[in-house]
């Protein structure tokens, strides 16, 4: 028997331990739906108090259901550490790390070659790797690829390795890590193959085999520059509505009723998360080394991230309006989180509102019903409650998450001026001052 099919085998019959790097939005989801499908799963991360947590059954993901990774850890299908020399307990492991810009928009692959290196100080021959972590085209058989090799294995008979992208959408009710669909390529036919039987007796989803792992790594850049690309256009949108005196989400509205040709998207105060602001500028950077210049990704950036600048432009136009200037002014701002329901505040353009605020001297309070705390500036800044004396007292309340659970007949009824980015009050009595986006 081969060992690509004793490694089959073995997936198959449920029998191979997998292994997930890095347990955050990513990693834990997987590694809980992994364990539920029968395996034993060891999940590794460097931070101890993750772990720690983990091991404890406590869970820090939204997405994942507090009951599944309580029921895992209790059963021995899954536990957490920081000892990497566990890797050789493993049959086959996710990479799920982060992938962030650095200072100068470049990828910052340090996670993926640091993860890389120690599973190959541990890897043994018939295992599989897989990189699931967003990153540029060419980074599984740039980094990955030659980790293993390095230790003299050979991709494709004796080790395997694929790229197979994360999917996750924080907070989405319908599509969860279980049942959206897995894109999967391989270095070889057969890594493409092993892989791909490991994600079908985990997920209920389709997934979709294609020809190499750039290919996977691309379609995972396309989705998110396609999103990025289309919000920018929404944005430009509402920005030029709002010279002509044209109720840009109307517009929106009525162009969705089209049966064909035509997507919804929205505008808003900016970009977040860790996916579509950062993702496009991978592929920005990998296009440098093939003399060429991604103008329309560049440009969808520039107008994404100059909407923070145009809400704090516009709420200062709307306190003069009043006779009040930004500074000393009384801003409540509604939502911190870059998206609806969840507590995730990574790349939020909220932050970079709040820094503006901050600089033009506004006495600002945050309120957000899924973030208790967050670091703004530095600083750690406490949200508080929504109350009726607070809204009251505000210059201006401005609206940036439309969190379902606010209370949005208690801020129409007692907000003297609102600032809604979001369309959020579209159902509700307005106040006598309302200004949308």
């Amino acid at each position: 028997m081969s060992t690509f099919e004793a490694l089959t085998k073995k997936i198959e019959n449920k029998e191979a331990v997998i292994g997930v790097v890095g347990l955050g939005y990513v990693g834990l989801p997987l590694a809980v739906e992994k364990a539920k499908a029968g395996y034993k799963v060891i999940g590794f991360d460097v931070q101890a108090a993750r772990v720690e947590q983990v091991n404890m059954g406590i869970n820090y993901i939204g997405d994942v259901v507090d009951q599944d990774l309580s029921d895992m850890i209790k059963d021995g299908r899954l536990v957490a550490t920081t000892d990497y020399a566990r890797i050789q307990e493993v049959d086959a492991v996710a990479i799920c790390v982060p992938t962030p810009l650095d200072i100068y928009q470049q990828p910052d692959t340090s996670y993926v070659e640091s993860s890389s290196n120690e599973i190959a100080k541990y890897a043994h021959a018939g295992m599989l790797v897989v990189l699931e972590s967003t990153t540029y085209p060419g980074t599984t058989e740039e980094i990955v690829k030659p980790a293993l090799e390095a230790k003299g294995f050979v991709t494709g008979e004796d080790i395997f390795v694929a790229y197979s992208p994360e999917r996750v959408d924080p907070g989405n009710k319908q599509f969860k890590t279980k049942n959206t669909p897995k894109v999967v390529g391989g270095i070889t036919p057969n890594c493409t193959k092993v892989a791909a039987s490991l994600y079908r007796n985990v997920l209920e989803g389709d997934v979709h085999e294609v020809s190499s792992p750039a290919i996977a790594e691309m379609e995972k850049i396309f989705e998110n520059t396609f999103r990025h690309i289309n919000i920018a256009l929404a944005n430009e949108m509402a920005i030029l509505c709002e010279k002509m005196g044209i109720d840009v989400w109307e517009v929106i509205d009525a162009a969705k009723t089209k049966p064909y040709g035509f997507m919804a998207f929205y505008p808003g105060p900016g970009l977040g998360g860790h996916c579509i602001p950062i993702d496009p500028f991978y592929l920005t950077w990998k296009a440098r080394e093939y003399n060429y210049h991604t103008r329309l990704i560049e440009l969808a950036g520039e107008i994404n991230n100059g909407m923070p600048d145009y809400v704090i432009n516009r709420s200062m136009q709307i306190l003069n309006e009043d006779g009040k200037a930004l500074r000393g002014a009384k801003v409540t701002i509604l939502g911190v989180a870059y998206k609806k329901d969840i507590d995730d505040v990574r790349e939020s353009p909220v932050l970079n509102i709040i820094e503006l605020l901050n600089q033009h001297g506004a006495d600002y309070k945050v309120v957000d019903p899924f973030v208790t705390s967050f670091r703004s500036c530095n600083t750690k800044v406490e949200t508080v409650e929504l109350t009726k004396e607070l809204l009251n007292e505000s210059d201006l309340v401005l609206l940036t998450t439309d969190h379902s659970n606010f209370d949005y007949e208690l801020i129409a009824n007692e907000s003297r001026v609102i600032f809604d980015t979001r369309n959020a009050l579209k159902d509700f009595a307005k106040p006598n001052k309302y200004i949308k986006l």
